[in-house]
């Protein structure tokens, strides 16, 4: 099944994001690897798609679990998690509907 992983950065997280940033994208592309991955991508905190120094709010995992409880533990090892830039993880089951 699909899971959602949406998560919010704390304010001022930028330098903790770019330095956590290889492992963390390692994982990503661990899921993209095994075909698990829909999608995946951070939300700026400005209207732009660079918003240079004024960072990232947060981020948006799309991606196939066996279960909840499995998709739970995968954020909870989130390199982003570790480093202090979240403060918040929310995970939920997600249906795909467009496009199809």
């Amino acid at each position: 099944m699909l899971y959602a992983i949406i998560s919010q950065d704390r304010e001022n997280s930028l330098a903790a994001r770019l330095a956590a940033r290889p492992a963390h994208l390692s994982r990503l592309q661990d899921l993209q690897a095994a075909g698990r991955m829909l999608l995946a991508g951070p939300h700026p905190a400005i209207d732009s798609e660079d918003p240079g120094s004024a960072g990232f709010s947060g981020s948006l995992v799309v991606a196939e679990f066996e279960s909840l409880a499995q998709a739970r533990e995968w954020a909870d090892a989130d390199p982003y998690l570790a480093a202090g830039v979240y403060t918040q993880v929310t995970v939920k089951p997600f249906k795909k509907v467009f496009p199809r």
